[in-house]
């Protein structure tokens, strides 16, 4: 296995399908990695995750033993989005494994891909959101007519989304209470917990977060990017519009004020911190003037070069390649650290 020095190539796993309904985004954003790594010159292998949920490696299925590593690469790269990938599943495994690998833990994936526990975490130390109520299943099913009148206090229109899910998946805009019931009971086909937030004013604006290695002046240990502002046709940002040609486009520097803009990196730190993310994240949010709510945080976003959070780096002076190369160095880093205190 290769050392960590800063010149050395490093040997990576790229970690992508898996489980979830974002397997083919997952895919997307895999290959890009895998091009990109090689492009910083590092030394690639891709491990393809099943719908299944079995590993495979060149065609071959891969057997793990704990503590005994993967394909002896030096760095695990999990390009995995949604449930299996992005909960903290595979981020413990590979913990188990004893694998270093790029982006949040097991604790922070857990908690920033529940949309509602994430959202509880945010009001606790005080960062401004929209309103909220997060609603399970077998309470909707146990009495529904309460559900329903107490969710009328966040007002029309509404948007009700299941809450493991990313890419907009399952996400329903309601503008009039007959249509809620059917909108829950859509979104609980997809998960047991739902989120339903009241709509707010304003432009949807996203800013990149990027973990700061040993020796920078970071004080904060992470650097935010110039946030971008995304414009869409439809009503809202739904999965067409993030993934369609032409679905979007991401105007960086944002439409906003000076002062919205120093808000928003402000607040998209401290939403990185507060959820103890590690190595990257990309964090929504919106601005309305002055008025700045934090909609939610993604460990793993997609990709690509041309997604959002790469573009977002690129325009703030990180370039592809080095971006990847950044955050495997990251994760070397943790490793190192985590060691040296016995875990």
């Amino acid at each position: 296995m290769s050392s960590a020095g800063e010149a050395a190539t490093i040997t990576v796993a790229v970690l992508a399908g898996g489980r979830s309904s974002e397997h083919e985004v997952s895919l997307s954003s895999g290959t890009a990695v895998r091009e990109g790594l090689l492009a910083a010159g590092h030394r690639v292998l891709a491990v393809e995750i099943g719908r299944d949920g079995v590993w495979r490696h060149d065609g071959e299925q891969l057997s793990v033993t704990p503590g005994r590593g993967l394909l002896d690469v030096d760095v695990a790269f999990p390009v995995l989005h949604g449930p299996f990938g992005e909960d903290g599943t595979v981020q413990g495994l590979l913990e188990t494994l004893d694998v270093a690998y790029v982006g949040a833990g097991v604790s922070a994936s857990a908690v920033c891909l529940d949309k509602v526990l994430f959202k509880q975490l945010m009001a606790a130390i005080e960062l401004p959101q929209v309103a909220y109520r997060g609603v399970r299943a077998e309470r909707f099913e146990g009495a529904p007519e309460q559900v329903l009148d107490e969710l009328d206090e966040l007002g029309l229109p509404l948007f009700v989304k299941p809450a493991h899910f990313g890419s907009s998946l399952g996400i329903v805009k309601v503008h009039e209470r007959s249509a809620l019931a059917p909108a829950l009971a859509s979104a609980f086909s997809h998960d047991e917990l739902v989120i339903v937030e009241a709509a707010a004013a304003g432009v949807e604006v996203e800013c990149g977060v990027l973990g700061a290695l040993a020796g920078e002046a970071a004080p904060q240990r992470a650097i935010a990017s110039e946030p971008g502002e995304v414009v869409f046709a439809g009503e809202f940002y739904d999965y067409l519009a993030k993934y369609e040609p032409g679905g979007m486009e991401l105007k960086i520097p944002a439409r906003i004020s000076a002062s919205a803009r120093a808000r928003v990196r402000e607040l998209a730190i401290a939403a990185f911190l507060a959820s103890g993310c590690e190595g990257l994240a990309r964090v929504d949010f919106f601005v309305d003037g002055e008025q700045v709510l934090v909609n939610e945080l993604n460990t793993m976003p997609g990709f690509t070069p041309t997604s959002v959070y790469a573009s977002l780096l690129e325009a703030s002076g990180v370039s592809y390649p080095r971006l990847l190369d950044r955050l495997c160095r990251l994760a070397l880093e943790r490793r190192r650290f985590q060691r040296a205190h016995g875990r």
